[in-house]
């Protein structure tokens, strides 16, 4: 089953941290937004594998849009 994670804020993509294919443990950080000059993890709401990254580093986001989805 997949699992979208979600930004929790509208930002900037700063630095993904994982690669596809990667095992990730619960609370992992997962992507680093900045938003306002202040850096936000993004974190694994539960285990799996990246199953794809939907986003690049660069890239804005809106509140709410799908940065990784998970094999859960």
């Amino acid at each position: 089953m997949a699992l979208d994670v979600c930004a929790h804020i509208t930002g900037t993509v700063w630095k993904i941290i994982v690669r596809p294919g990667e095992s990730v443990a619960e609370e992992q950080q997962l992507v680093i937004l900045e938003s306002m000059k202040m850096e936000m993890p993004v974190e694994a709401p539960e285990a799996g594998v990246v199953e794809e990254i939907v986003v690049q580093e660069g890239q804005t986001v809106e509140e709410g849009d799908v940065l990784i989805r998970l094999a859960t």
